[in-house]
């Protein structure tokens, strides 16, 4: 039986545009019971809840945290000054891939998207199945995750830099999957994220453009 495709969470970034006195990734949000949580433990909590395997590619600060939720063998270390070293999300896509080298594919999501929903993940490795990669998206606007057949392993692990998957994107047939989940388009980049982004309720919403697609 071919392994399923695997949940890699990109959470090796400094947020650097997050101007707060804690790491971005460790700022409270609301859990679906009303609970304060710091966002990276939501996030991989959805991951997780999606019942495929989950790798947390991040740096040694955040690691304890990712340690709460997923395995030490699930979890990738990259350097704290990766940007510094003109390392970047590409980087730590091709970590995380080169770490799960067996899977069927692998759908990518950042942390910084609490709100993206166990079902979407699904959704999108289901797609994986008929397309080399699938995406995201909610009311005709695309967002997160975005997932990748195992055929573009090769290309995947070449990636460097902060430009992330984005020129493999474009070469490719991607394919748009409908999800009624607007956590698709919310990420929280900074500050102001994450006080605008909010509804009198408390609940996230989401943002006037969507996130790029790597």
């Amino acid at each position: 039986m071919q392994p399923p495709p695997t949940v890699i969470v990109l959470a090796a970034g400094l947020g650097s545009r997050f101007l707060g006195a804690q790491h971005k990734l460790l700022q409270p949000i609301r859990d679906d019971d009303g609970r304060p949580t710091p966002m990276l433990a939501l996030t991989l909590r959805h991951a997780i809840e999606s019942r495929m395997p989950v790798l947390v590619v991040t740096t040694a600060e955040l690691a304890p945290l990712a340690g709460e939720q997923v395995a030490a063998r699930d979890i990738v270390l990259m350097p704290a000054a990766a940007p510094i070293q003109g390392r970047g999300m590409g980087d730590s896509i091709a970590a995380g891939v080169v770490s799960r080298a067996d899977a069927s594919g692998w759908v990518v999501l950042p942390a910084d998207m609490p709100r993206v929903r166990p079902g979407t993940l699904s959704a999108v490795a289901q797609a994986l199945q008929s397309h080399p990669i699938a995406y995201a998206q909610y009311k005709g606007r695309r967002g997160h995750p975005v997932g990748f057949d195992a055929e573009l392993y090769s290309e995947l692990i070449a990636l460097t830099g902060d430009e992330g998957a984005r020129r493999i994107v474009a070469r490719y047939p991607a394919q748009a999957v409908d999800v009624d989940d607007p956590g698709v388009l919310i990420d929280i980049d900074t500050i102001e994220d994450l006080a605008e982004r909010r509804d009198p309720t408390g609940d996230f919403q989401p943002s006037a453009f969507a996130p790029p697609l790597y």
